[in-house]
């Protein structure tokens, strides 16, 4: 059975960063395209980046140039880099693995709050 255990996540001020890491239990890793998404309190959950098995990223447009996805094949970890945290920033960020039409797999999230 795929688990995603998702960690780094806690209490921040703005302008600081966090790394959340996303730990896959699965034979092959390499092959999945890897997401971060997140759910703020009373909003739906949106896509917040994306790596692809070929290294390929992409970002909600509003994130780029503070958040940074990347993935370590070898550890089956995929990573989230967040600096200037806002505090629109604070949700619940949950690590996503699909392939191709097939059902994705989620993590169960961990909470990003952005607060002075």
């Amino acid at each position: 059975q795929v688990q995603l255990v998702e960690s780094g996540g806690g209490l921040v001020q703005p302008g600081g960063s966090l790394r959340l890491s996303c730990a896959a239990s699965v034979n092959i890793f390499s092959i999945y395209t890897m997401g971060w998404y997140r759910q703020a309190p009373g909003k739906q959950r949106e896509l917040v980046a994306a790596i692809t098995s070929g290294g390929t990223t992409n970002y909600a447009d509003p994130l780029k140039g503070r958040f940074a996805i990347s993935r370590d094949n070898a550890k089956k970890t995929v990573y989230l880099q967040m600096n200037s945290l806002k505090p629109e920033d604070t949700a619940v960020y949950y690590c996503n693995m699909r392939l191709g039409n097939r059902e994705p797999h989620w993590g169960q999230g961990t909470q990003v709050t952005v607060s002075s």
